[in-house]
């Protein structure tokens, strides 16, 4: 009867793990839908009827025209030829259409894990929030466009593509950790409350960098200093003693700056919680676990700092930018399993 059990909870949990890939291969391709500028060549959010393209001449055209409407067109754009138009749209559908397969990838083993009865008491709930954080998280994503879609924004709102991100991200963790759940045994947990205290802390302190890693992006503010170690020239923007505190979320170089000192500050909290996690007594799991933030986060400040000097060069920025939020990624999955693992009590 046990090992039954099991069976049903690691097929639940192989499910969940698909469904943290995929999010995670959405978020890669929001990120390079964002830096190919394709983020509003679709100016109307059709759910289901929208997964399929234009199909001839015409329908391109209508979906061109369209386009011609809004801001990005008519000042950024404008030279645009429809093969440039197709090509934008592409990134633009291909994310849109990811969203839709994950849908189906949800649906269609719910409904089959319902029949055969393999979903406990327990994990309803759990998957009944999964599911409105998907949805959600598909509203927040339209919400985000259509900010994008008048006749004075260039790009869409950028506080509103860090709510898409950090939501996105919400949603990615929240099923990994309901994945974890499922398939990690209580002898790879770690009892360590000071540990718990510091990774809680840093997580919290991850997610402000990530918020602000959205601004950079939204902002576009790599581009306004593509020096390194210095912000053109200077280690505090002159910028920031002349504005208002609000401008910490809109001036570009403000937003640089606290991006790469928040970068620094991680990096020398993520050494200090490695040494931590090193002198506790705990399970071969974690111990291999451990070791990874640090790796992580050496890599993701060289791509930083690579994307930043590159950030002129599309085709460098774009594989750089990717890597440097795929990296983001997995530090985020990585803690994720480490708040997970790391337990104030037994």
């Amino acid at each position: 009867m046990q090992a039954n059990a099991n069976k049903k909870s690691n097929a639940v949990a192989i499910w969940l793990l698909i469904g943290v890939g995929m999010i995670v291969v959405q978020v890669l391709l929001g990120g390079i839908t964002r830096l190919t500028g394709s983020g509003l060549s679709i100016t109307e959010w059709k759910p289901i009827l929208g997964a399929i393209p234009p199909l001839n001449e015409a329908d391109w055209q209508k979906a061109f025209d369209q386009y011609k409407q809004i801001g990005q067109f008519k000042h950024l754009n404008f030279e645009f030829t429809l093969s440039d138009f197709k090509f934008i749209y592409f990134w633009e559908w291909f994310h849109r259409e990811w969203a839709r397969l994950i849908a189906v990838v949800f649906l269609i083993p719910f409904v089959y894990f319902i029949i055969t009865k393999k979903f406990k008491k327990e994990m309803v709930k759990p998957l009944m929030i999964l599911f409105l954080l998907g949805i959600l998280q598909g509203l927040i994503g339209w919400i985000m466009v259509k900010s994008g879609l008048n006749d004075e924004k260039l790009y869409v709102d950028h506080i509103r593509l860090a709510i898409h991100f950090i939501s996105a991200l919400g949603l990615l963790c929240y099923t990994l950790w309901f994945a974890l759940q499922l398939i990690l045994d209580v002898s790879q947990l770690v009892v360590s409350p000071e540990l718990k205290k510091f990774s809680v802390g840093l997580f919290l302190l991850i997610i402000v960098q990530l918020i602000f890693g959205a601004f950079m992006a939204g902002l576009k503010a790599a581009n306004f200093a593509i020096t390194w170690p210095t912000i053109n020239g200077e280690w505090l923007p002159s910028s920031m003693l002349n504005d208002r505190f609000s401008n910490f979320t809109k001036d570009p170089l403000a937003v640089h700056f606290i991006h790469r000192t928040l970068a620094y500050i991680i990096s020398i909290l993520m050494v200090l919680w490695f040494f931590k996690a090193k002198n506790i007594s705990s399970s071969d799991f974690f111990k291999k676990l451990s070791k990874l933030p640090l790796i992580i986060i050496i890599l993701q400040v060289i791509l930083g700092i690579f994307t930043v000097l590159f950030a002129n060069h599309a085709t460098a920025l774009l594989w750089l930018g990717a890597a440097h939020q795929f990296t983001a990624m997995v530090l985020v999955l990585v803690w994720t399993t480490v708040l997970y693992v790391v337990r104030k009590v037994k």
